[in-house]
């Protein structure tokens, strides 16, 4: 499995975020914690290929948001903050050389937080920052590969997985609360206690999962999904309203 980063940028002290994070975003703190992401990715397996770094760009280092791989292909989006659509160009050139890659125009917007795969079945979010014409994109390229494309309404959260994240195909975290009872299908719900909501967002290669470190319940619900859990550090990254997801695009 190739995973997709991108470094920390040196402009990402004003990186995006719903409340301005105080105290202010540490870049050098932000970027070994960055570093410790890169090394666990690669001890569970993954082979880490990087994005050229794009120190004008604040939220560069959360490239989820700018592609959607799945069964083959790779759709890269048009992120729905207007300062991070710049950010697409060059994941897309990297991903052009392993798969097949296609885009979107205006004005549809996706961001790749908002879409969370299991199995066959692609849930996408409709939050602030994806649109129906975003989802209805995301439609006309996975559907006829075989993908089922859910709209899942997002309310309270940034994008659908701030809330929940899959391990594997029949597994998914999902913060308590955070979604109406039965918006996935087949699948066993693994609920997060609202006190620990950043483990609703974990990263899952192979048999192992990267988890948040620091919350009691991540290490011991990895293992109960049947996952080896690594704690990752991403508290300075978490000031971006981010999560570990959001800094890796997982390439089959």
């Amino acid at each position: 499995m190739l995973a997709l980063v991108r470094p920390v940028s040196s402009s990402f002290f004003r990186a995006l975020s719903a409340v301005p994070p105080d105290p202010p975003i540490d870049v050098a703190r932000a970027r070994a914690q960055h570093a410790a992401y890169v090394d666990a990715l690669r001890a569970a397996g993954a082979e880490v290929v990087f994005v050229a770094a794009a120190d004008e760009l604040a939220d560069a280092c959360f490239v989820e948001d700018t592609a959607v791989v799945a069964n083959g292909v790779a759709l890269v989006t048009r992120p729905g903050a207007p300062s991070r659509q710049a950010e697409a160009a060059a994941v897309g050139e990297v991903l052009a050389r392993y798969l097949p890659v296609t885009g979107m125009d205006a004005p549809a917007t996706l961001d790749g937080g908002d879409c969370l795969r299991l199995g066959r079945r692609l849930y996408i979010g409709r939050s602030s920052r994806t649109n129906a014409a975003g989802v209805a994109r995301a439609r006309e390229v996975f559907e006829p590969r075989g993908l089922e494309v859910s709209e899942v309404p997002v309310a309270g959260a940034l994008h659908l997985k701030s809330v929940c994240s899959p391990l594997g195909d029949d597994h998914v975290l999902v913060l308590e609360g955070a979604l109406p009872p039965g918006t996935f299908v087949g699948v066993t719900e693994v609920v997060v206690a609202a006190a620990e909501a950043p483990v609703a967002n974990a990263v899952a290669v192979g048999g192992t999962a990267l988890v948040a470190a620091g919350f009691r319940s991540a290490v011991p619900l990895a293992r109960a999904a049947g996952f080896e859990p690594i704690a990752v550090d991403n508290s300075e990254l978490r000031k971006a309203d981010s999560a570990l997801t959001c800094l890796s695009i997982l390439v089959p």
